[in-house]
């Protein structure tokens, strides 16, 4: 049978656009429809604009730190509507490189919402197209829950593009977009307050990052509540009244959620077509990223596996190499190095130190706890922590973390040795880059007790 496209894609995200580019250069000819912007939520509204927003929030304790360096910076204001409209040209430039890229490689961009209507066909509009493999590629949206007032919340979506600087702002959750656009509102001058339901900020990080973190964020004057969450959102002349559960009551600005992300599945057709989605909506694969309809694929966070820009590119990559390149090949979802860019942020790798024990039995921790050398002029009480976990067995490292300044530029390196099975005497062997933060992870000698 003639197929319109060897390859359909559904989504120009980060998958999305690897898996095209690399199936064009083995000969396929492709198309991805997108129905939005190219680029996907890493581009234009993850990732990358928020990063943004970061390194401008960190301005105002920089130009503190400065003073005890002998600099004098005067008077400094600080512009949200300059930085928005700055972010939004670099979203313009990254996207129009996107798009100058899919067309080099000899992708065509289809611009519209693609639905599946079988094994070998989509629709756009009023256009039926086949082609003899489909990808999904959509990714995930925020989701809200289901609480009265809740359309007056806003998500990260909607912060990216905020007409002015809440003076005071309620962020809702504990996962990684919740500490870092608390952090974000913080260091530009909003009265933050973040809620979270449960214990402890950041299930499923190693607990003591997680505690560190939490008691860091409070010193940078975050009002962190845990155990706590809202049941109602009234507007009011000036604002936003919010009742917590514990019966007391909020006034604030602006109400951000970032309580979760669910796989953009709704309305794709993928019932109608018998492709089979789990409760959450995510899209279920095999290891090569197949689905249970013959010519369907699906990769990315629309997949629910490990929602990560860097994994959606891997596993992109490795659908093309499987089907287009007669190499097959299953995206690795282990020792993956992670960041958060909280203030200050997380740096980690492999397991937890409770992943670890349950995983390996007996271990070997090893910590260090400092003041990063920035500190010690600029003023900050601001502290540092280095982790690493050892298989004593084998004398594996099996997890790295780390908390401070630069833990994200740093990780990628250790990310490195943990994906390569290196041992502790290897890292004790490596001579440490000196004075700098990351020498701490050749230097930890003595195992905790």
């Amino acid at each position: 049978m003639d197929y319109d496209y060897d390859l359909f894609v559904i989504g120009a995200g980060s998958g999305g656009v690897r898996a095209s580019r690399i199936a064009s250069g083995f000969g396929a000819k492709v198309a991805v429809a997108e129905e939005f912007r190219v680029g996907g939520t890493c581009v234009i509204r993850g990732c990358v604009p928020k990063k943004l927003l970061v390194y401008a929030s960190h301005f105002g304790e920089d130009f503190e730190s400065a003073r005890g360096y002998g600099w004098d910076v005067g008077e400094s204001s600080f512009s949200w509507e300059t930085l928005i409209a700055r972010k939004d040209v670099e979203i313009d430039r990254l996207n129009g490189l996107y798009i100058k890229n899919l067309e080099a490689a000899g992708v065509e961009i289809i611009n519209g919402r693609a639905t599946v209507e079988g094994p070998n066909s989509v629709r756009v509009g009023d256009n039926v197209i086949t082609a003899k493999t489909i990808l999904v590629a959509t990714g995930g949206w925020p989701t809200l829950p289901d609480v009265p007032g809740i359309e007056y919340a806003i998500t990260s979506n909607e912060a990216l593009h905020l007409d002015s600087l809440p003076e005071s702002i309620v962020v809702v959750g504990g996962g990684y977009i919740a500490v870092e656009f608390a952090g974000i509102f913080n260091g530009m001058g909003s009265r933050v307050t973040q809620l979270y339901r449960s214990e402890q900020i950041l299930r499923g990080f190693d607990d003591e990052i997680r505690a560190r973190l939490h008691d860091e964020m409070i010193k940078k004057g975050i009002d962190l509540r845990t155990h706590v969450n809202i049941t109602s959102i009234t507007k009011t002349g000036d604002g936003l009244r919010l009742t917590l559960t514990d019966g007391s009551e909020l006034t604030t600005k602006a109400v951000m959620y970032a309580t979760g992300r669910a796989p953009n599945t709704r309305d794709l057709g993928l019932h109608e077509a018998g492709v089979a989605c789990d409760e959450k909506g995510a899209i279920i694969v095999d290891a090569y990223s197949k689905t249970n309809v013959d010519n369907i694929y699906a990769v990315g966070d629309v997949t629910d596996r490990v929602a990560l820009t860097p994994v959606a590119i891997k596993e992109g990559h490795a659908f093309a190499l499987t089907v287009f390149g007669d190499t097959p090949t299953s995206p690795e979802h282990d020792a993956i190095p992670t960041a958060v860019f909280s203030q200050p942020p997380i740096g980690t790798v492999g397991c937890s130190e409770s992943e670890a024990r349950a995983t390996y039995g007996e271990i070997e921790v090893y910590t260090s706890d400092f003041k990063p050398m920035k500190h010690t002029l600029g003023g900050s009480d601001e502290r540092a922590f280095t982790k690493l976990i050892v298989d004593k067995a084998t004398d594996r490292v099996v997890g790295a973390h780390m908390l401070g300044l630069d833990a994200a530029e740093i990780i990628q390196g250790i990310g490195i040795a943990v994906k390569a099975g290196l041992t502790k005497a290897q890292f004790d062997q490596t001579v440490a880059v000196h004075p700098s933060s990351a020498e701490e992870f050749v230097l930890m000698r003595n195992p905790r007790s």
